[in-house]
């Protein structure tokens, strides 16, 4: 697939918008990459993607294996992400913890304009596409409510968390980073990451050792996760692309109740940090909110989170339109 360098920037931003909404739990960076016109040549490519990129390296050249395994729209769009949560990560949960409202309002602004940008893809609302979104609004509804497990330490847990965690963050409205939350598993992946880290900067191998494991685990479980899921959404795109839609619009409706930006706190829990962090909260409306709702303000933020899209549509059109 022969792309522009102007594309692979384009590519690369998107990637950098997924980036940001992943660094936020609750919020899914699918849905950025399907807003974005993305979506099915990331499944694609992916799915692609085998063991076959050394042979066809060897026979047919670099410059070959690049183009058919589209390699390059992976590295832009992985770069941007990568790039996005390294730069983004602490400016967003700065914002999170002290202008909550305005950063979810802003979030929920953009889902409500996901929605429909997806649902009117769907051409023919039967009964069984009715049915197949009801069931993935009630899937995603029960995740934001889902109380969180105790996860166990132990290896084969890496693995299963990797496995799960990436297929939820590449479908849209379902993050990646909250059911890593619901598994129990967020702070022991967090722990053994950290851990390598900082066992390489002090030379503590025998702690390289024990966490490079556990790290290896998960990902080879997101690499597993990753390669059959695509394979499953490849053909569901290619066969029952109205179901498709469908449940990946309930999915986003359901999710609305985790970005909601008014909540009240039913319990805490301590983050690996040592600081207290909310385990269970409550969607409730601006009037009982135990702060400040800036109903105003919020309202405006939800607004740019809606035209943001707005105009991401527009500009996806009007480059069909010229190439076309």
């Amino acid at each position: 697939m022969s792309k522009s360098v102007f594309s692979y920037i384009v590519i690369l931003l998107k990637g950098m918008a997924m980036g940001a909404a992943d660094v936020v739990p609750g919020v899914s960076g699918g849905t950025i990459a399907f807003i974005s016109g993305i979506y099915e040549e990331l499944i694609e490519t992916i799915d692609r993607l085998d063991f076959g990129v050394i042979s066809v390296w060897r026979k047919e050249g670099f410059k070959k294996m690049f183009s058919h395994y589209n390699l390059g729209f992976l590295i832009s769009l992985f770069s941007g992400v990568f790039i996005s949560i390294i730069s983004l990560a602490n400016l967003i949960s700065y914002l999170l913890e002290n202008h909550p409202v305005l950063v979810w309002s802003f979030f929920f602004g953009l889902v409500v304009a996901s929605i429909i940008y997806i649902g009117n893809q769907i051409k023919k609302w039967n009964p069984l596409v009715i049915v197949t979104t009801i069931i993935g609004v009630a899937i995603a509804y029960y995740i934001t409510i889902a109380t969180p497990a105790q996860a166990p330490d132990a290896l084969y847990f890496f693995f299963l968390s990797g496995c799960i965690a990436i297929i939820a963050m590449i479908l849209p409205g379902v993050s990646g980073s909250f059911i890593l939350v619901l598994l129990g598993s967020y702070a022991i992946v967090l722990a053994a990451v950290t851990d390598f880290i900082e066992g390489i900067t002090s030379g503590n191998w025998e702690i390289v050792k024990t966490s490079f494991f556990k790290v290896f685990l998960f990902i080879i479980g997101c690499i597993i996760g990753l390669k059959l899921f695509s394979k499953a959404l490849k053909w569901m795109f290619a066969n029952k692309k109205e179901l498709t839609l469908a449940i990946l619009t309930g999915f986003m409706i359901g999710s609305l109740n985790k970005i909601w930006p008014w909540k009240n706190i039913l319990s805490t829990r301590i983050d690996r940090h040592g600081q207290e962090v909310p385990l269970l909260e409550k969607s409730v409306l601006p009037s009982s909110f135990e702060g400040e709702p800036f109903v105003i303000y919020a309202t405006i933020s939800a607004i740019i989170g809606f035209l943001a899209i707005f105009l991401l549509e527009r500009l996806a059109v009007r480059k069909k339109i010229n190439a076309n």
